[in-house]
């Protein structure tokens, strides 16, 4: 059978209704599972996902009342409230039919059945089960997309040697499956290099889902990524699909993976090596394929030093691992970014644009950019609105208070040169507080106050 043939769960205490409704199914191109005993139909649907469920109303402790089979639709609707359930007896009325209806069941089929009806039956209501599925998951990705935060729809700006390099990589890894994590500082593009590699992989018809790990708390971590059943915890009052089932066939970008907390790590790290997982409140294990793409500005080898990420959650991270360069160490895409965001900004804003003074341009280039793209783009926003002349001035940038430092150049330096340079570092990270600066140091009081006088560096008593 192939992996979209729709599965039967077939339930009745009678061998020759079980022979003769496998024979038809299986014949109309269905999969055919059988049993003869409610309990084994609970079994199966706590390990299997069934496209419909026929089940008779009547077994060996009850021939005629359906009273049985009222209690495992009951049973079945705990376990699964989505599965399409359709009764069968040879005992109709329309009080039976009701009931069943009440307690669940979206068909009612009286034997002996007909067959061109029975299999009417069974194609529609997996039809709407599947449609009503698409529509819920359809809604909760709506419902995502609004709620997250997205970067905006830009090219991708390449023309420094650094980022030709990466995207050139990016696009021969996108012809795999394997897991990538884009590391570098904040602002550097890495939500919008994941989503390129992405549009170029295999998976492009499929979704592409973005999940903020920061902005998931550690209580609702297991329901956001693996979704809920109804009733799985207080006011859990429907269904819920998590991230991970949204991005089936797709590729799910982690963003600020290092916000994971460590108690939920080794729930992430099931769910790459095993490619499965059970929603919050069910014992149904689901399977998933997903390319799965992260992102993180901290340092995880600190991290994992100090116990707070796992190591082996790392190493199914970064199968591949790609740093993306500081705006800095790219300043050949600094001014085609600046025309880039001029070019959106005065589309949005319906503002004419004014070029770039020369002297802009130079302290675009000189700038650190401590912010990198992200900050990029802020500034060009605002400078399009502070511009009062036919130019774009320096001091409509507002970059004047943050100049870029200059470089030690630890490699001529004597070791007073570097002990000098890395106390007076310390000293203004600490506003010159001589406790503070001294234990970061790993100094005590005397030998701390010795350098300072010794390299005749000002400092606070406090």
């Amino acid at each position: 059978m192939t992996p979209n043939t729709p599965s039967i769960l077939v339930a009745d205490d009678d061998a020759n209704v079980l022979i003769a409704l496998k024979m038809l199914l299986k014949s109309e191109g269905f999969e055919v599972t059988t049993v003869e005993k409610p309990f084994d139909v609970l079994q199966l649907l706590k390990r299997k996902d069934f496209a419909c469920v026929l089940m008779d109303l009547n077994y060996h402790r009850d021939t005629t009342s359906g009273h049985e089979g009222f209690e495992l639709l009951t049973a079945i609707r705990e376990l699964d409230e989505q599965v399409p359930v359709i009764v069968m007896t040879g005992f109709s009325s329309i009080d039976i039919a009701v009931a069943s209806m009440q307690l669940g069941a979206v068909d009612f089929i009286q034997k002996p059945w007909k067959n061109n009806d029975l299999i009417t039956k069974v194609n529609a209501q997996i039809k709407l089960s599947t449609l009503t599925r698409q529509e819920q998951r359809l809604t909760q990705e709506n419902a995502l997309l609004k709620q997250e935060s997205q970067l905006p729809k830009s090219q991708i700006i390449s023309q420094s040697t650094a980022m030709q390099s990466i995207i050139n990589q990016l696009e021969r890894l996108a012809l795999s499956d394997m897991n990538i994590i884009f590391t570098g500082e904040n602002g550097t593009g890495k939500s919008m290099l994941a989503n390129y590699l992405h549009q170029c992989s295999a998976r492009a018809q499929q979704a592409f889902l973005s999940v903020n790990m920061g902005a998931i708390s550690e209580n609702l971590f297991e329901s956001e990524m693996f979704g809920h059943i109804k009733g799985a915890f207080t006011d859990s009052k429907e269904t819920r699909i998590g991230r991970f089932e949204m991005a089936d066939n797709g590729t799910i970008f982690l963003d600020e993976i290092a916000n994971i907390p460590l108690s939920q790590q080794a729930k992430l790290l099931r769910v790459l090596e095993e490619r499965q997982f059970e929603k919050v409140g069910s014992s149904k294990t689901q399977k998933i394929n997903v390319r799965l793409v992260s992102a993180t500005n901290a340092d995880l080898p600190s991290l994992i030093e100090q116990g707070q990420f796992r190591q082996d959650l790392l190493y199914r991270l970064n199968t591949a691992e790609i740093r993306i360069p500081a705006l800095r160490d790219r300043t050949a895409d600094i001014l085609p970014l600046a025309h880039y965001f001029q070019t959106q900004f005065c589309e949005k804003y319906r503002l004419s644009c004014k070029p770039f003074s020369k002297d802009a341009i130079k302290a675009l280039h000189s700038y650190h950019w401590p912010g990198n793209i992200r900050e990029l783009s802020h500034i060009i926003e605002r400078a399009l609105f502070l511009a009062q002349h036919d130019e774009i001035q320096v001091s409509d940038l507002g970059l004047a208070t943050q100049d870029k430092p200059e470089a030690f150049a630890f490699d001529e330096a004597t070791l007073d040169d570097i002990e000098s340079h890395v106390i007076k570092k310390r000293l203004a990270l600490f506003d010159n507080k001589a406790h503070e600066t001294a234990l970061s140091l790993g100094l005590s009081r005397s030998a701390y106050y010795r350098r300072l006088d010794k390299y005749k560096l000002l400092y606070d008593e406090n």
